[in-house]
Protein backbone atom coordinates (compact mmCIF):
# COMPACT_ATOMS: atom_id res chain seq x y z
CA UNK A 1 0.00 0.00 0.00
CA UNK A 2 1.14 3.37 -0.66
CA UNK A 3 2.84 4.79 1.74
CA UNK A 4 0.30 7.18 4.42
CA UNK A 5 -2.65 5.51 3.42
CA UNK A 6 -4.74 4.32 6.21
CA UNK A 7 -6.54 1.48 6.12
CA UNK A 8 -10.59 2.51 5.57
CA UNK A 9 -13.43 0.44 5.31
CA UNK A 10 -14.34 -0.10 1.80
CA UNK A 11 -17.28 1.93 0.05
CA UNK A 12 -20.00 -0.20 -1.33
CA UNK A 13 -22.93 2.37 -1.28
CA UNK A 14 -23.20 4.33 -4.70
CA UNK A 15 -25.58 6.09 -6.73
CA UNK A 16 -23.51 5.80 -9.45
CA UNK A 17 -24.56 4.06 -12.79
CA UNK A 18 -21.40 1.84 -13.77
CA UNK A 19 -21.10 0.51 -10.30
CA UNK A 20 -24.88 -0.71 -9.69
CA UNK A 21 -26.88 2.70 -9.10
CA UNK A 22 -30.15 3.23 -10.66
CA UNK A 23 -29.56 4.13 -14.51
CA UNK A 24 -33.10 5.71 -14.14
CA UNK A 25 -32.14 8.01 -11.01
CA UNK A 26 -28.56 8.61 -11.44
CA UNK A 27 -27.26 10.89 -14.45
CA UNK A 28 -23.11 10.62 -15.29
CA UNK A 29 -20.96 13.30 -17.09
CA UNK A 30 -17.06 12.50 -17.94
CA UNK A 31 -15.00 15.57 -17.91
CA UNK A 32 -12.31 15.38 -21.05
CA UNK A 33 -9.21 17.49 -19.37
CA UNK A 34 -6.94 14.50 -19.88
CA UNK A 35 -5.41 14.46 -22.99
CA UNK A 36 -2.00 12.78 -22.49
CA UNK A 37 -1.56 8.69 -22.33
CA UNK A 38 1.51 6.71 -20.60
CA UNK A 39 0.75 3.60 -22.48
CA UNK A 40 -0.33 2.28 -26.11
CA UNK A 41 -2.66 -0.22 -26.48
CA UNK A 42 -3.07 -1.48 -29.52
CA UNK A 43 -7.00 -1.24 -29.50
CA UNK A 44 -7.06 2.76 -28.67
CA UNK A 45 -7.77 4.86 -31.59
CA UNK A 46 -7.73 8.62 -31.22
CA UNK A 47 -7.02 10.27 -34.32
CA UNK A 48 -10.58 11.07 -35.62
CA UNK A 49 -14.26 11.93 -33.58
CA UNK A 50 -17.71 11.20 -34.93
CA UNK A 51 -20.14 12.54 -32.91
CA UNK A 52 -22.08 9.58 -33.26
CA UNK A 53 -19.14 7.20 -32.43
CA UNK A 54 -19.42 5.83 -29.15
CA UNK A 55 -15.70 4.87 -27.39
CA UNK A 56 -13.53 5.52 -24.98
CA UNK A 57 -10.75 7.67 -25.72
CA UNK A 58 -13.13 9.91 -28.10
CA UNK A 59 -13.72 13.50 -27.45
CA UNK A 60 -15.04 16.43 -29.64
CA UNK A 61 -12.29 18.30 -27.68
CA UNK A 62 -9.99 18.60 -24.60
CA UNK A 63 -11.03 21.26 -21.62
CA UNK A 64 -9.42 23.36 -19.20
CA UNK A 65 -10.38 22.51 -15.89
CA UNK A 66 -12.20 25.96 -15.50
CA UNK A 67 -14.07 24.66 -18.76
CA UNK A 68 -14.90 21.34 -17.12
CA UNK A 69 -16.55 23.17 -13.70
CA UNK A 70 -18.93 24.85 -16.26
CA UNK A 71 -19.75 22.38 -18.05
CA UNK A 72 -20.89 20.69 -14.84
CA UNK A 73 -23.37 23.31 -13.95
CA UNK A 74 -24.61 23.76 -17.19
CA UNK A 75 -25.13 19.66 -17.36
CA UNK A 76 -26.71 19.97 -14.21
CA UNK A 77 -29.10 22.30 -14.57
CA UNK A 78 -30.32 20.99 -17.76
CA UNK A 79 -30.93 17.92 -15.96
CA UNK A 80 -33.00 19.41 -13.02
CA UNK A 81 -35.22 21.43 -15.83
CA UNK A 82 -35.80 18.06 -18.01
CA UNK A 83 -36.98 16.29 -14.91
CA UNK A 84 -36.31 12.28 -14.32
CA UNK A 85 -32.77 11.28 -13.44
CA UNK A 86 -30.51 13.79 -11.90
CA UNK A 87 -26.59 14.68 -12.11
CA UNK A 88 -25.13 12.33 -9.23
CA UNK A 89 -21.49 11.57 -10.80
CA UNK A 90 -18.28 13.18 -11.90
CA UNK A 91 -15.97 11.35 -13.65
CA UNK A 92 -12.51 11.74 -15.42
CA UNK A 93 -11.89 8.97 -18.14
CA UNK A 94 -9.50 10.46 -19.80
CA UNK A 95 -9.08 11.00 -23.59
CA UNK A 96 -5.80 9.57 -22.30
CA UNK A 97 -4.71 8.23 -18.62
CA UNK A 98 -6.23 10.65 -16.04
CA UNK A 99 -2.79 9.89 -13.57
CA UNK A 100 -0.86 11.27 -16.38
CA UNK A 101 -2.37 14.58 -16.48
CA UNK A 102 -2.04 17.55 -13.55
CA UNK A 103 -5.01 18.85 -14.53
CA UNK A 104 -7.26 15.92 -13.24
CA UNK A 105 -7.05 16.71 -9.88
CA UNK A 106 -7.03 20.88 -10.76
CA UNK A 107 -10.32 19.90 -11.88
CA UNK A 108 -11.90 17.65 -9.05
CA UNK A 109 -10.61 20.30 -6.63
CA UNK A 110 -12.68 22.80 -8.52
CA UNK A 111 -15.70 20.25 -8.79
CA UNK A 112 -15.10 19.67 -5.19
CA UNK A 113 -15.65 22.97 -4.39
CA UNK A 114 -18.77 23.86 -6.27
CA UNK A 115 -20.56 20.76 -6.11
CA UNK A 116 -19.55 18.80 -2.87
CA UNK A 117 -22.55 17.11 -3.04
CA UNK A 118 -20.80 15.09 -6.03
CA UNK A 119 -19.52 11.50 -6.03
CA UNK A 120 -16.47 11.71 -7.98
CA UNK A 121 -14.61 8.80 -10.02
CA UNK A 122 -11.97 8.10 -12.06
CA UNK A 123 -10.72 5.38 -14.98
CA UNK A 124 -6.79 4.48 -15.23
CA UNK A 125 -4.74 1.99 -16.86
CA UNK A 126 -3.20 1.96 -13.42
CA UNK A 127 0.16 2.53 -14.34
CA UNK A 128 0.41 5.05 -11.90
CA UNK A 129 -2.05 4.28 -9.23
CA UNK A 130 -0.05 3.48 -6.21
CA UNK A 131 2.24 6.64 -6.20
CA UNK A 132 -0.76 8.56 -7.05
CA UNK A 133 -2.90 7.23 -4.75
CA UNK A 134 -2.78 9.74 -1.87
CA UNK A 135 -3.58 12.36 -4.64
CA UNK A 136 -6.60 10.29 -5.11
CA UNK A 137 -7.67 9.85 -1.67
CA UNK A 138 -6.79 13.75 -0.99
CA UNK A 139 -9.83 14.54 -4.25
CA UNK A 140 -12.28 12.59 -2.23
CA UNK A 141 -12.49 10.07 -5.13
CA UNK A 142 -15.49 7.72 -4.41
CA UNK A 143 -15.20 5.01 -7.21
CA UNK A 144 -11.99 3.78 -8.96
CA UNK A 145 -11.97 1.99 -12.58
CA UNK A 146 -8.78 0.17 -13.06
CA UNK A 147 -8.58 -1.02 -17.20
CA UNK A 148 -6.14 -4.20 -16.95
CA UNK A 149 -6.14 -6.38 -20.09
CA UNK A 150 -3.33 -8.96 -19.61
CA UNK A 151 -2.60 -11.55 -16.71
CA UNK A 152 0.97 -12.12 -18.13
CA UNK A 153 3.73 -10.53 -20.07
CA UNK A 154 3.31 -13.00 -23.12
CA UNK A 155 -0.58 -11.98 -23.42
CA UNK A 156 -0.04 -8.08 -22.11
CA UNK A 157 2.97 -7.64 -25.17
CA UNK A 158 0.34 -8.27 -27.72
CA UNK A 159 -2.20 -6.07 -26.29
CA UNK A 160 0.20 -2.98 -25.41
CA UNK A 161 2.60 -1.36 -27.69
CA UNK A 162 4.52 0.69 -25.70
CA UNK A 163 4.76 2.23 -21.80
CA UNK A 164 6.31 5.51 -20.91
CA UNK A 165 7.20 5.61 -17.51
CA UNK A 166 9.26 8.55 -15.84
CA UNK A 167 10.47 9.86 -19.32
CA UNK A 168 11.51 6.50 -20.75
CA UNK A 169 9.84 4.46 -23.00
CA UNK A 170 9.52 0.46 -22.95
CA UNK A 171 8.05 -2.30 -25.45
CA UNK A 172 7.73 -6.07 -25.17
CA UNK A 173 7.13 -8.68 -22.86
CA UNK A 174 9.14 -6.32 -20.50
CA UNK A 175 7.28 -2.80 -20.59
CA UNK A 176 4.09 -5.93 -20.21
CA UNK A 177 5.19 -7.20 -17.30
CA UNK A 178 6.00 -3.87 -15.56
CA UNK A 179 2.36 -2.61 -16.04
CA UNK A 180 1.04 -5.23 -15.21
CA UNK A 181 3.18 -5.43 -11.49
CA UNK A 182 2.12 -1.55 -11.30
CA UNK A 183 -1.43 -2.66 -11.96
CA UNK A 184 -1.44 -4.97 -9.35
CA UNK A 185 -0.02 -2.85 -6.72
CA UNK A 186 -2.01 0.16 -7.00
CA UNK A 187 -5.17 -2.21 -6.96
CA UNK A 188 -4.20 -3.61 -3.28
CA UNK A 189 -3.39 -0.33 -2.20
CA UNK A 190 -6.61 0.95 -4.15
CA UNK A 191 -8.57 -1.78 -2.19
CA UNK A 192 -6.78 -1.49 0.87
CA UNK A 193 -7.74 2.26 1.31
CA UNK A 194 -11.01 1.64 0.96
CA UNK A 195 -11.97 2.74 -2.78
CA UNK A 196 -14.68 1.52 -4.70
CA UNK A 197 -12.88 -0.41 -7.59
CA UNK A 198 -14.41 -1.78 -11.03
CA UNK A 199 -12.15 -3.85 -13.17
CA UNK A 200 -12.18 -2.78 -17.14
CA UNK A 201 -11.33 -5.44 -19.41
CA UNK A 202 -11.10 -5.38 -23.45
CA UNK A 203 -11.69 -9.14 -24.74
CA UNK A 204 -9.45 -9.61 -27.60
CA UNK A 205 -9.87 -13.19 -29.21
CA UNK A 206 -7.14 -14.79 -29.40
CA UNK A 207 -5.03 -12.67 -27.45
CA UNK A 208 -6.18 -12.23 -24.03
CA UNK A 209 -9.29 -14.41 -23.96
CA UNK A 210 -7.44 -17.49 -22.62
CA UNK A 211 -6.67 -14.88 -19.30
CA UNK A 212 -9.62 -13.34 -18.61
CA UNK A 213 -11.04 -15.65 -16.18
CA UNK A 214 -7.77 -16.30 -14.07
CA UNK A 215 -7.73 -12.57 -14.22
CA UNK A 216 -11.24 -12.40 -11.96
CA UNK A 217 -9.54 -14.66 -9.56
CA UNK A 218 -6.49 -12.45 -9.52
CA UNK A 219 -8.30 -8.94 -9.22
CA UNK A 220 -10.67 -10.38 -6.89
CA UNK A 221 -8.22 -11.73 -4.40
CA UNK A 222 -6.03 -8.09 -4.56
CA UNK A 223 -9.84 -6.28 -3.93
CA UNK A 224 -11.77 -5.46 -6.65
CA UNK A 225 -15.61 -5.57 -6.42
CA UNK A 226 -16.98 -5.80 -10.12
CA UNK A 227 -15.42 -6.51 -13.44
CA UNK A 228 -16.47 -4.95 -16.31
CA UNK A 229 -15.56 -7.20 -19.98
CA UNK A 230 -15.95 -5.59 -22.76
CA UNK A 231 -15.44 -6.79 -26.61
CA UNK A 232 -12.67 -5.02 -28.59
CA UNK A 233 -13.41 -2.20 -31.11
CA UNK A 234 -11.83 -3.60 -34.29
CA UNK A 235 -9.68 -0.26 -34.61
CA UNK A 236 -6.22 0.34 -34.27
CA UNK A 237 -3.82 -2.67 -34.51
CA UNK A 238 -6.58 -4.76 -33.97
CA UNK A 239 -8.62 -3.67 -36.76
CA UNK A 240 -9.02 -6.97 -38.64
CA UNK A 241 -10.21 -8.92 -35.50
CA UNK A 242 -13.53 -9.76 -35.64
CA UNK A 243 -15.47 -8.18 -32.76
CA UNK A 244 -17.17 -10.83 -30.23
CA UNK A 245 -20.70 -11.88 -31.07
CA UNK A 246 -23.01 -10.75 -27.57
CA UNK A 247 -23.51 -14.94 -27.08
CA UNK A 248 -19.70 -15.21 -26.85
CA UNK A 249 -19.64 -12.37 -24.55
CA UNK A 250 -22.92 -13.61 -22.07
CA UNK A 251 -21.07 -16.81 -21.78
CA UNK A 252 -18.03 -15.42 -20.50
CA UNK A 253 -19.89 -12.78 -18.27
CA UNK A 254 -21.66 -15.62 -16.97
CA UNK A 255 -18.20 -17.83 -16.29
CA UNK A 256 -17.05 -14.69 -14.82
CA UNK A 257 -19.76 -14.02 -12.70
CA UNK A 258 -19.12 -17.39 -10.28
CA UNK A 259 -16.11 -15.08 -9.57
CA UNK A 260 -16.93 -11.71 -9.78
CA UNK A 261 -19.60 -9.22 -9.88
CA UNK A 262 -19.87 -8.46 -13.49
CA UNK A 263 -21.28 -4.92 -15.05
CA UNK A 264 -23.30 -5.87 -17.90
CA UNK A 265 -24.52 -2.39 -19.03
CA UNK A 266 -21.56 -0.84 -20.31
CA UNK A 267 -21.99 0.88 -23.70
CA UNK A 268 -17.75 1.81 -23.52
CA UNK A 269 -18.78 5.68 -23.21
CA UNK A 270 -16.62 7.99 -24.92
CA UNK A 271 -14.36 10.57 -22.96
CA UNK A 272 -17.03 13.50 -22.59
CA UNK A 273 -19.97 11.63 -22.26
CA UNK A 274 -22.96 13.12 -20.35
CA UNK A 275 -26.54 12.36 -18.64
CA UNK A 276 -28.08 9.18 -18.48
CA UNK A 277 -26.24 5.87 -19.71
CA UNK A 278 -27.33 5.00 -23.52
CA UNK A 279 -29.37 8.46 -23.53
CA UNK A 280 -26.25 10.88 -23.62
CA UNK A 281 -26.96 14.58 -23.97
CA UNK A 282 -25.97 16.45 -27.10
CA UNK A 283 -23.40 18.55 -25.90
CA UNK A 284 -22.54 20.66 -28.50
CA UNK A 285 -26.06 21.44 -29.14
CA UNK A 286 -26.94 22.61 -24.93
CA UNK A 287 -24.19 24.39 -25.06
CA UNK A 288 -24.59 25.86 -28.48
CA UNK A 289 -27.87 27.17 -26.81
CA UNK A 290 -26.21 28.47 -23.77
CA UNK A 291 -23.89 30.80 -25.06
Amino acid sequence: MASGCPMMKAKTETDHPCFGGDHSKAGRIHLPVAPGCNIKCGFCERKFDCANESRPGVTSKVLTPEQAVARVRLVKRHMEIKGGAQLKVVGIAGPGDPLANPHTFDSFRLVRAAFPEMTLCLSTNGLLLEEKLPEILAADVHSLTVTINALSPEAGAKVYEWINYQGQRFSGEKAAGFLIDKQFAGLKAAAAAGLMIKINHVYIPGVNDHETLDLAVKVRELGAQMMNIIPVIPIGKFADIEMPAESTMEMVRNQAELILSQARHCKQCRADAAGVVGQDIDLERLEARAS
